[in-house]
């Protein structure tokens, strides 16, 4: 594995001079692996990679190749198999966003052993030999959630409830506790429950709806993944008759902010998963330089009405169309 630094300078004496190098510049080789190929948030992550890859290919005189590994569906095993084919052909570095973190690990560990730096975004293996997390804290984005959501309330408060997914997903756990444990600070609001439903777009918005239905004077929804907001299910709603507060800003849940329903998206930073794991694993294969910490925590953002215009252009650029 090569581990010196990209650029082609040395010190003579007491002064700097170029250096190249007999076979040119020093090439790196990036595994990009994320859970499906076809999602727009991991399409953003291919891009912040690509762009990295090129930023720092021409900052530091190096040349950067990102070699994209992704299952077209969420498939832990044949990530675990596309860890294991980037470790025989001696990439320097991977990044995996992780589907099933169990059925991983043991790749990402063999891979670390043949000394290849592994990164994980998005989604950890926090008992594997990775080096570095990069992605959100699950915890602070429901915690995000419900401090959006009691602002949106007011003082009047009223009963919300909390649409979760799957309920076995270590990420949604987290949220939910989050949600939780921001809750405990507005004693006018009181939780309805916490809603479980298969994470496609047709099943979460039967399951607000049949909630909503039963139960009308729920005046709020915690979503703490976006899932109906990725179809038309719910545009029908009347406008700020039950405020809306979802994770993830894509470009099928905007409109739904446009248009009122929604009041705020909590937005992860997508495109920086690919863009800061490439900057983390060049700084470790090249200068072998370690992170202050196991965990590099990205920022959220709120989307709300106000701003969700300046935001949407985000989606031009993060799918590749600038």
């Amino acid at each position: 594995m090569k581990r010196f630094t990209c650029g082609l300078f040395a010190i003579v004496g007491l002064g700097l001079a170029a250096v190249a190098f007999a076979d040119g510049p020093v090439k790196y080789k990036i595994g990009l692996i994320a859970k499906s190929e076809n999602n727009p948030v991991f399409i953003a992550a291919r891009v912040g990679a690509e762009d990295a890859a090129r930023e720092i290919s021409k900052a530091r005189g190096c040349e950067i190749e990102i070699l994209w590994r992704t299952p077209a569906d969420e498939d832990a095993q044949k990530q675990a198999s596309f860890i294991e084919q980037l470790a025989i052909a001696g990439v320097d570095g991977i990044a995996v966003s992780c589907t099933d973190a169990s059925k991983v690990t043991p790749a990402i560990n063999k891979a670390v052993e043949k000394g290849i730096a592994v990164a994980c975004f998005d989604s950890d293996a926090p008992a594997s030999k990775r080096f570095i997390y990069h992605g959100s804290d699950d915890e602070e984005i429901g915690r995000a959630v419900m401090a959006e959501m009691a602002k949106q309330l007011g003082a009047s408060g009223g009963k919300i409830a909390i649409l979760a997914g799957n309920q076995t997903a270590p990420n949604l756990q987290a949220r939910v506790r989050g949600v939780k444990a921001e809750l405990a600070k507005y004693p006018s609001i009181k939780l309805a429950d916490v809603y479980y439903h298969k994470e496609t777009a047709q099943d979460a918005a039967a399951k607000v709806r049949e909630v909503q239905t039963a139960q009308p004077d729920i005046v709020g929804w915690a979503m703490i993944g976006g899932w109906p907001l990725f179809s038309d299910a719910l545009m029908d709603w009347k406008p700020g008759e039950v405020k809306i507060v979802a994770v993830d800003a894509l470009p099928a849940e905007l409109k739904y902010v446009e248009k009122g329903i929604v009041q705020a998206l909590v937005a992860q930073r997508v495109y920086d998963w690919g863009h800061r794991s490439v900057e983390l694993l060049i700084d470790k294969v090249s200068e072998n330089k370690a992170p202050a910490s196991a965990k590099d925590i990205s920022k959220l953002e709120m989307v709300t009405k106000e701003n969700v215009g300046p935001f949407a252009k985000n989606w031009d650029k993060w799918l590749g169309k600038k």
